[in-house]
């Protein structure tokens, strides 16, 4: 299902997450902002849940991927 994952480099990957993570850059970035807002509980408007999945798909690939990794390298 994820070996699309294989194709993808580490390095690529870790770049994309650390730039989705902290983009905008000024004045707060988005992640921190709608986990303030998923913390305070006004994460309400699909826009803003689209934006907090938007941003952490290339953290959650990279951590798939490192799963993966791990569990082939294992066997």
């Amino acid at each position: 299902m994820f070996s699309f994952l294989d194709k993808i480099e580490y390095p690529l990957l870790i770049m994309a997450s650390v730039l989705m993570l902290l983009a905008p850059f000024t004045p707060m970035p988005h992640v921190v902002e709608k986990l303030i807002m998923l913390r305070e509980g006004t994460l309400k408007k699909a826009i803003d849940i689209f934006d907090l999945f938007y941003h952490f798909v290339p953290t959650v690939l990279l951590i798939i991927k490192l799963i993966r990794d791990y569990n082939i390298s294992k066997a």
